[in-house]
């Protein structure tokens, strides 16, 4: 049975969504903007241009402290309620990924230490919004290296989950601490009705290298994964899963189990949010019988980062939105920006569907904000809502699949999906016909490597052309 719009009246939250900070705290305003490292915008004062913001630089930057304040500060706490009287967030999902991309410089110190910080401005900021985080893959270090819950002693990564557990055990119950500490996820209720997955998908990464021992469920958390579902199914309660990688950019092998999965729970699970691509996207899914009939989504946040030239940012003209305005041209001039989310869920009431209804998307134009002169707070904007943008009746997984059929022809609504694909700030290349293939080939593929995905798909392309395309993308 397909979700339904709520009826008139009925109550709806929302969440608000958080992924991949990647504060650097080796920032430094004033600095190199471009280098020959991996991260740049740190060390001695660069003179001439070129030079670090003071709120964030476009490019190979990731973010200083004093930026991800500002986002959390210029947000309404739990504290703050509507005209209705009714909390402005009900819940806050973190999908992380909170230290830098200085990869090669990192000790479990450095990662301690930016998850403990992080937290506590989390913490701070929010005050007694709950929040419900999942791992990313820059936490641990090496980066990527996550041994299954088997391996013990120094190799192990006991020194992250135990950490993890100190961190967030305001956040989490005692049964969802004990699963956090063995393998780095948790299931915990969000309110009546509503269960929260936590999934460390670092399970299923394609560069984890501890996953040659074992990539088909090295944790046992697909097992886990069903026995919640399955119990959530019996209570009669909905679901929503989240987690950093995209379910279509792991493993083969556990990708394809994953899929089944939500195939066989897709009355229980409500909706599915991820982070890591810093880009802004989504993964349907299919029934696996005719591949046609859209059962789950797995929503893909932009991320909080400029890294890799994504950033924070609004048009200092607010784009018009609606599909009967004029069309957006190829090539945009758009200042950068860094982002978050917010989604509108249906609320907690019987017969809830708890799913998605709609998302906004929020940034903060780096020009504007540098350019301001000392002490001015900056200010974040919204960037568009989805359903407003691309003429949606509603958000369910059937809406997401017309939307993707709906731009292979019409090219204005497509131009306007790949502006917001990159937070209002697109590659001066435009997306022509390949990339256009690869991209709604990519919205279409809940799973890895499946070509059948994409075969009623237009324009056509060759399926080793598309993932080679996709490979180009894959930054994180």
């Amino acid at each position: 049975r397909p979700p339904v719009p709520p009826p008139p009246g009925a109550p709806t939250a929302r969440i608000l969504f958080l992924t991949d900070l990647h504060w650097d705290r080796q920032y430094t305003p004033g600095s190199a903007a471009a280098c020959p490292d991996p991260l740049c915008c740190r060390g001695a004062p660069h003179n001439g241009p070129g030079a670090a913001g003071f709120w964030g630089t476009y490019g190979k930057c990731d973010l200083p402290l004093h930026t991800i304040d500002a986002l959390l500060a210029q947000l309404p706490n739990a504290t703050s309620h509507t005209s209705n009287g009714t909390s402005v967030f009900a819940a806050a999902y973190w999908t992380g990924d909170i230290p830098a991309h200085n990869v090669w410089q990192q000790s479990r110190g450095d990662q301690l230490r930016a998850l403990r910080t992080v937290t506590a401005l989390l913490r701070a900021r929010l005050g007694g919004l709950r929040v419900f985080p999942a791992v990313g893959n820059h936490e641990a270090t090496p980066v990527n290296a996550f041994p299954p819950p088997y391996v013990r002693g120094n190799r192990s990564a006991a020194w992250l989950y135990d950490a993890m557990v100190e961190a967030w055990q305001g956040w989490l119950p005692p049964a969802a601490l004990r699963t956090l500490r063995a393998g780095g996820f948790y299931t915990a209720q969000v309110w009546p009705g509503l269960r929260l997955v936590s999934l460390n998908m670092n399970f299923c990464s394609q560069a984890n290298f501890w996953l040659l021992i074992n990539a088909t469920d090295p944790a046992g958390q697909l097992q886990w994964l069903m026995g919640v579902l399955a119990d959530a199914e019996r209570d009669g309660e909905k679901v929503h899963i989240i987690g950093h990688i995209p379910p279509a950019h792991c493993l083969r092998s556990w990708s394809w189990n994953y899929y089944r999965i939500i195939n066989r729970f897709e009355g229980t699970i409500a909706a599915q949010f991820f982070g890591h691509t810093h880009l802004d996207e989504f993964e349907l899914f299919y029934d696996e019988e005719t591949l046609s009939r859209p059962v789950s989504i797995a929503f893909v946040a932009p991320s909080v980062t400029t890294y890799i030239n994504l950033n924070p940012g609004a048009p200092q003209n607010p784009l018009p939105v609606s599909p009967q305005t004029a069309p957006i041209p190829l090539v945009l001039t758009i200042p950068p920006a860094a982002g978050y989310r917010v989604y509108e869920v249906d609320g907690s009431y019987p017969g809830s569907s708890h799913a998605v209804l709609d998302h906004e998307t929020f940034i903060l134009n780096l020009t504007e904000a540098n350019a301001a002169p000392p002490g001015t707070a900056p200010r974040w904007r919204r960037l568009y809502g989805a359903r407003e943008a691309y003429g949606l009746p509603a958000a369910f997984p059937a809406d997401w699949d017309r939307l993707v059929r709906r731009m292979q022809d019409d090219e204005q609504l497509f131009q306007r999906f790949w502006f917001h694909l990159h937070k209002g700030h697109p590659p001066r290349e435009p997306c022509g016909g390949p990339c256009k293939a690869a991209l709604l080939c990519a919205l279409r593929s809940g799973r890895a490597a499946d070509p059948a995905l994409c075969r009623p798909l237009r324009p056509a392309l060759p399926f080793p052309r598309v993932q080679e395309l996709w490979r180009q993308r894959q930054l994180c």
